[in-house]
């Protein structure tokens, strides 16, 4: 299995500097196809998220295609898979950042029976508590 960071998943996903995105994409695909396995950390996507959003300025639909196509690989493996895809489910809601739903998930998977926020767009979510 073979750590990805941040930064080569940008470069995979936006190709946007020729010589970095040729080697992500050289590394990712070599390793596809002898059938290695790509560990993504949750932090990676939060980050994945964020960068897109602000360096790059993917509008939301564009960070769903993404996440929905990362989240669907076979050959990824993450560190929270179902809590990342109950954070997607969140995020597709358009209420709150990806990160803030992935943070309320951790929370309640480690017991916490509500996560305090300031982040109004967040109310109607059960797991949340907006002061």
């Amino acid at each position: 299995m073979i750590g990805l960071d941040t930064n080569i998943l940008v470069r995979y996903i936006t190709q946007d500097d020729p010589d970095q995105s040729r080697k992500a994409t050289r590394e990712i695909e070599k390793g596809l196809s002898v059938g290695d396995i790509f560990f993504i950390a949750d932090i990676v996507m939060c980050e994945l998220v964020w960068v897109l959003e602000t360096a790059y300025g993917y509008v939301w639909q564009e960070i769903v295609q993404v996440l929905d196509r990362i989240l669907r690989t076979k050959q990824f493996q993450f560190e929270n898979k179902d809590l990342l895809w109950q954070s997607f489910a969140d995020y597709q809601r358009k209420k709150g950042d990806f990160a803030d739903h992935l943070i309320g998930r951790a929370s309640h998977k480690a017991g916490c029976r509500e996560t305090l926020t300031f982040d109004a767009g967040l109310k109607n979510n059960h797991i949340f508590r907006v002061l």
